[in-house]
């Protein structure tokens, strides 16, 4: 297991970041490594999030001194969701199946989970985001149509997407943690526009399912100081509770988000129009 430390940041500080500057904090470049289990912790509400790709053994999500637990999930919820061939997740001995597109939620308290891939030649790849919990919430399996979906935008604002809740309150209970995956219509570029802000939460957004010459220009910054980071496939980004976040493509993608804080109502937001953007 792989861990690495990102530490919060004033948005004062921020705004006097350089382009290789906003990269190194908020950027995560490499999520998926083949036979690896990568992990950040961000102190950003004490996330955890990162890729595992099992292929001839099980990967272990274990704690220690870096979590301050000796079990990962001692004071901790996690979820999960399958981006690549079909997969188990382990959870205290149990196996739970996990196709493409399938997610899990595993309470705090769970003592060992594992990652393994069915088809070591064509591994799982689990994408997963932990926070810290309080209570102790029944392990769920959700699949892409057990999710439940929202679609917005339309056609003239070029944002026409499907937003898949899986860890939300409308599917299974959670502590903090809310997530899901937003696919995009075809010819719909925009995941959000106007963006918005989460004064009550943070957010993780993993970029997916892009070719390899896709790119997408993810907006970042508070609204009066607005900056941009260009990501590739499979790349993550962090964005503060006082960030906005929204992005554009240069060609089809989808991906994941990740919340964590004390306001899990999906319309808790504070709105923005393109006015309020400089």
């Amino acid at each position: 297991m792989h861990l690495e430390t990102r530490y919060a940041n004033h948005p004062e500080d921020v705004k006097h970041y350089d382009t290789a500057d906003l990269r190194r904090h908020f950027l995560v470049e490499q999520v998926f490594t083949t036979g690896e289990l990568n992990l950040v912790y961000s102190h950003v509400d004490r996330v955890v999030f990162g890729g595992a790709v099992p292929t001839t053994q099980a990967l272990a999500l274990e704690g220690g001194k870096a979590f301050g637990t000796p079990n990962f999930l001692d004071r901790r919820e996690l979820g999960v969701i399958n981006l690549g061939g079909p997969g188990k997740v382990l959870v205290d001995g149990k196996a739970h199946a996990m196709g493409n597109g399938d997610g899990l939620y595993v309470g705090m308290g769970k003592q060992e989970v594992a990652f393994a891939s069915d088809e070591p030649a064509h591994p799982a790849k689990f994408y997963l985001m932990s926070c810290p919990a309080h209570f102790a919430h029944p392990t769920a399996h959700i699949t892409r149509a057990e999710a439940n979906p929202r679609k917005l935008g339309s056609p003239e604002g070029c944002n026409v997407r499907t937003i898949y809740q899986y860890v939300h309150p409308a599917v299974c209970k959670s502590c903090q943690l809310v997530m899901g995956l937003t696919i995009l219509e075809p010819g719909s570029v925009w995941n959000t526009y106007p963006p918005h802000t989460h004064e009550r939460r943070m957010e993780v957004y993993l970029y997916f399912g892009m070719a390899e010459d896709t790119r997408v220009f993810h907006f970042h910054g508070q609204p009066a100081e607005t900056r941009h980071i260009v990501m590739a496939n499979e790349q993550a980004v962090i964005s503060p509770s006082w960030s906005i976040h929204a992005g554009v493509g240069s060609g089809p993608y989808s991906f994941i988000w990740g919340m964590a804080g004390e306001n899990q109502t999906f319309d808790d937001m504070d709105v923005l129009g393109p006015n309020d953007l400089h």
